[in-house]
């Protein structure tokens, strides 16, 4: 069958490919792999490349010899993911396996793939900036003003002709967006992305980019084996605002060929089986380092963290508390019920708005996880740890 052929996994890859590009905030990043080489499968070798300035013109000796240094330097790719998905037989006839495949594959692309490289990415580029001390202290209530320092602090070290991106969290974009300053300045414009073009809007030739708040994050944990995905890392910090050159950074992703199994040849299940697999870091070069400024959520320090314990059913009084601080900045709390020790699943408790929650008295016999969600401002979160309840 078609499904199983080499031409149709290199299509698949190729449509992922494009996919990725159209969907990641961060894909144009992968536009600037100048030169790039892979050796073997994991690294890569990129040029960056110094000059020597002019000097004075002798009319007797001529010309002063000049130098062009290329510094080949290799960068080894962390990030090594992959997944296999199946789909039964059953779920679909044989004329229209490939019509679904393409739409499941795609929507993991879109729902999974591409979120984990944008927070990856972004994590990675704010902790550099974080690293050389290239932050400023932005006012909530004046995100206008610092998108505005931070593009000066940027055109400080690449000048005023250089394209410029500007990745900014949901909710400050949102702020933005009802600032008189920048409604009367914004404009829409062409931003190209591989070979996609897209319009975004922009503010004095400064691409702004809004970027869901989970993958504005300093840091993040990502995860291993089957459950896979990624979350915050503790104490990381929200990226309220970045700003870097369009060039600034190299986004090189190696993605394998989609290896694709009919039932027939799958010995695990009567399942089409695609196996997917990617490869994929963000480089900076030594020259741009300093080109890449960021605007970081307050730094948040939970001294009490929600604490286990034993209640008895019926006679259930206690209540779960968490104590935070954070300099300059208001805290908001919603508390959540998990299905598990490890948070997931997690809901909202109705009504869970503050520091401490008061268990429900009708709980029965059983165990019971809840952690709670701190806002900072309004924008950044952070979460406490897990506190299991045990009704016995």
């Amino acid at each position: 069958m078609s499904i199983n052929s080499l031409e149709t996994a290199t299509r698949y890859s190729a449509e992922l490919d494009k996919l990725f590009s159209q969907k990641s905030a961060t894909g144009f990043f992968a536009d600037n792999a100048f030169g790039k080489k892979f050796v073997g499968a994991k690294t890569v070798i990129i040029p960056d490349i110094n000059f020597q300035g002019l000097a004075d013109y002798n009319r007797d000796t001529g010309f002063t010899r000049g130098a062009i240094t290329v510094s080949n330097t290799s960068y080894t790719m962390q990030m090594d993911r992959a997944r296999s998905l199946q789909i039964d037989r059953e779920d679909m006839d044989e004329t229209g396996v490939a019509n679904l495949a393409g739409k499941i594959l795609g929507e993991y692309v879109r729902t999974k793939v591409v979120p984990e490289c944008d927070a990856y990415v972004i994590s990675k580029l704010a902790g550099l900036a974080a690293t050389r001390s290239n932050l400023v202290s932005g006012d909530i209530a004046h995100p206008f003003e610092t998108l505005c320092t931070l593009i000066k602090e940027v055109q400080k070290e690449v000048g005023y002709d250089e394209e410029l991106v500007a990745f900014i969290d949901g909710g400050i974009y949102a702020l933005l967006q009802n600032t008189p300053e920048i409604s009367r300045q914004i404009i829409v414009s062409d931003f190209k992305q591989g070979d996609i073009n897209l319009q975004v809007n922009s503010i004095n030739g400064v691409a702004l980019i809004p970027v869901m708040s989970e993958r504005m994050r300093t840091a993040y944990e990502f995860k291993a084996g089957e459950a896979g995905g990624f979350v915050p890392a503790d104490n990381s910090k929200s990226v309220y605002m970045m700003v870097c050159p369009k060039k600034g950074a190299h986004l090189v992703r190696k993605t394998e060929n989609m290896r694709i199994f009919t039932p027939e040849q799958n010995v695990d299940a009567d399942a089409y089986k695609f196996d997917y697999r990617i490869y994929y870091d963000v480089f900076v070069k030594k020259s741009g380092l300093d080109a890449i400024w960021a605007w970081l959520s307050p730094e948040v320090s939970i001294t009490a963290q929600p604490e286990d314990i034993t209640v008895a059913e019926g006679e259930i009084s206690e209540e779960l508390s968490v104590t935070a601080v954070a300099d300059g900045a208001e805290l908001s709390y919603q508390w959540y019920k998990a299905a598990d020790a490890a948070g997931n699943d997690a809901v909202k408790v109705k009504g869970a708005n503050a520091a401490s929650l008061t268990l429900d008295t009708s709980l029965t016999a059983g165990e019971y996880h809840y952690f709670v969600k701190i806002t900072v401002d309004g924008i950044g979160t952070v979460l406490s740890d897990v506190a299991t309840v045990t009704v016995e």
